[in-house]
This record gives C-alpha cells, structure tokens and sequence, in this order.
C-alpha cells in the first residue's frame, strides 16, 4: 500500500513542470503573435503615413500649374465680391419691403391716434368756450338788476352747467358700455374656421367646374404697395377693406356669409376676411383667384 502511494506521488511530481512547461510555452507564442501582429500594423500605417506626405507634397505642384494669372485671380475676386454684395443689397431691400408696409400701417395708426386726441382737444376747448359764452351771457342779462336777481341767476348757471357735465358724463359712459357690449359681443360670436369642413362650402370643387366665375380682373391696391401675404391676426389699413374691395356675394364663390361686423374682401387673389371696426384679419384664403 505504501509502494502504491509513492508512485503516485511520484506520477504527480513529473507531472507538474511538464504541464507548467507547456503552459508557458503557448503564452509566450501568444506574446509573440500580438508583437508581430502590432509591428505589422505600426508598418501599415507607416506606409499610409508617407503615402499622404506625398500626395501633399505633389498636390501643390499640380495646384500651381493650373492656377490662373495673378490679374485674372483678382478679378475673379472682385466679382464674387460684387455678387455677395448684390445679394446682401438684394436682401436688405426685401426686409425693407417686408417691414416698410408694417411701419406704414404703424405710422397710420400714429396718426388715427393723434387725430382722435387732437378732435378729443377741440371738444374739450369748444365745450370750455360755451361755457365761457353761457356765463358771459348770464352776467350780462343780469347787469342793472337787484342783487337777488343777480343771485340767482348765478344759481341757474351753476346747475346750467352742472347739467352739462352730466351729460357729458353720460355719453361718456355710454361709450364705455358699447364698447364694452361689442368686446363681449365678438368673443361670443367668434369666428369659426371649420366651416371649411362644410360641404357646402367646398370652394375648391366648385372652382374646378366653373373656372370663369373665379376669373377676375387685375387688382389695384390702394397704397400702391406690392404683394405681402397677410396672416390671420394682422391688423390692415380701412382702404383694404373699403366698398370697392368687398365681396358682396360670398355665396356665388361657396363662401359662408360672414357676421355683422365682418366683411370678405379680395386681395390680389387672396380673399380676407376682415373685422370692419378694427381692420383686423380673421381668415384667409391664398390663391382663391386666378
């Protein structure tokens, strides 16, 4: 038993350094395979490297016999140089053109502003100048009369006046209530843009079959501007609205009738629809006529 137990022992000790030489043996074939395979690849991009070098070196001596004189070179500079400044002038006078009608429609409504406060003025001057007149005309009426008279008289203009300013008053708040009643009015009858949903109201269908009704004449502007597409939102000047641009007959072009307040009016071939009292654009058709 002892015999047999040595010569195990003996099997595991021969054993171990083979294994432990085999071992090493492919773990230094795997280093030398991961040197080999990194000199190849550092040789690689060596070799890309100089192809580079040398494509750059060649590059500019084919660049050089091909680029044209000095003069022409210039020249050629000095017409792109025009041209980016055609293109920049080009711009700037499409920007002016797109800003120019809002600064107009600005300036108009400046100058509404200021004819109102300028009217609103002349009231109030026309109504102190009555005034004035009405109590001139009392302290006359009452010269060479007893002081009692004189008196009195005083109190009637008083009350004269205090009438007035009542009455000034009221149409001043009757105007508030009305403008009040119609902001309240136009919230609740706020134009619905789905009746394009409407079959009744299929413009389009209807023009293919009756072309000529479409066909109309040229379009004048009234500001002499050139065309800009309005967007639903934009505020417009009254002439854009006036009686020779509505659209009286929606229904022959498949139009829904508009509200009280409301008008379709032709722009270029557009058709807008505008609120008459603050010229703003509600909806919009483009390229409605032909």
């Amino acid at each position: 038993m002892r015999r047999a137990l040595y010569g195990v022992l003996m099997a595991a000790a021969a054993f171990v350094p083979a294994a432990a030489q085999a071992q090493d043996g492919s773990f230094a074939e795997s280093v030398r395979d991961r040197l080999q395979r990194r000199s190849e690849r550092q040789a690689e991009r060596q070799e890309q490297r100089q192809e580079r070098i040398e494509a750059r070196q060649e590059a500019p001596v084919q660049t050089q016999a091909q680029r044209p004189p000095r003069a022409e070179r210039a020249e050629n500079r000095m017409e792109r140089r025009d041209e980016r400044v055609e293109r920049r002038e080009d711009r700037i006078d499409q920007r002016q053109e797109q800003f120019g009608g809002r600064n107009e429609r600005r300036d108009e409504r400046l100058e509404r502003r200021e004819d109102r406060i300028d009217q609103r003025q002349e009231r109030r001057e026309a109504w102190q100048r009555n005034i004035e007149a009405s109590r001139e005309a009392s302290r006359r009426s009452t010269e060479g009369l007893s002081p009692e008279a004189q008196r009195q008289a005083a109190r009637n203009q008083q009350r004269y006046e205090e009438r007035l300013r009542e009455q000034r008053q009221e149409r001043r708040a009757d105007r508030r209530e009305w403008r009040e009643d119609r902001r309240e009015w136009r919230d609740e009858r706020r134009w619905d843009r789905n009746w394009r949903r409407d079959t009744r109201y299929d413009w389009y269908s209807y023009r293919n079959r009756y072309r000529d009704y479409y066909r109309v004449g040229r379009y004048y502007d009234p500001y002499g501007w050139n065309y800009r597409r309005f967007s639903i939102g934009i505020t417009i000047g009254s002439s854009f609205f006036g009686s020779r641009y509505r659209i009286n007959d929606p229904w022959r072009y498949r139009l829904p009738q508009p509200y009280p307040g409301y008008a379709w009016v032709r722009y270029y071939n557009d058709v807008l629809l505008v609120d008459t009292w603050s010229g703003e654009v509600v909806d919009v058709i483009y390229d409605f006529f032909w």
